[in-house]
């Protein structure tokens, strides 16, 4: 196994996470807080904007099963990257867009592919998702993880997330893990 690490912030961290847990190739995420300034955060600080954190998901996947680049195409296809500080309903730098890479690579792949889907036209606006150096991540409280499945039955879970899952899963059907098919 080929293990590495990167960080996505693409808005509320209970809808990303579902969407990343369904890949081959992922072997964790966590969601957490990233990018801000005050040491460790709570829910309720970042939700204010003040504490300067995105909501993000960590992942751990296996390189030598999903390629990083498969992982930016799903970041950039599964959230608006061209909304600053805003997803939706969800408005505030805390739901900017972001990756926070580990190494030049992961940076450079990551403009590499901002720059691909300019040059295809892919959004009709401007990415605006920042590339930032990983910094302290900080998981989530317990009850945010592993959101959806946990509780499916949760109005925003049935219409907001499953949603979501649903259009992801036409898009990349060849991705998901068998078992969740």
């Amino acid at each position: 196994m080929n293990i590495q690490k990167i960080t996505f912030g693409n808005g509320c961290f209970w809808c990303t996470e579902a969407v990343f847990q369904s890949l081959k190739g992922v072997t964790s995420v966590t969601s957490g807080y990233m990018g801000g300034k005050v040491l460790n955060p709570t829910y309720e600080q970042v939700c204010t904007g003040a504490s300067g954190h995105a909501e993000v998901i960590h992942l751990e996947y296996d390189a030598d099963v999903i390629s990083l680049d498969e992982l930016l195409l799903v970041f950039f296809k599964t959230h608006n990257p061209t909304t600053l500080n805003r997803q939706g309903n969800d408005v505030g730098t805390q739901y900017r867009s972001a990756i926070f890479y580990y190494t030049d690579e992961q940076k450079q792949a990551s403009e590499a592919m901002i720059k691909t889907l300019t040059n295809e036209h892919v959004f009709d606006d401007p990415i605006v998702t920042e590339i930032t150096p990983a910094s302290e991540f900080y998981s989530a409280e317990d009850y945010h993880q592993n959101y959806f499945n946990d509780n499916p039955n949760k109005s925003y879970c049935a219409f907001v997330i499953q949603p979501k899952l649903n259009k992801f899963a036409k898009e990349f059907k060849d991705k998901i893990k068998p078992e969740l098919l």
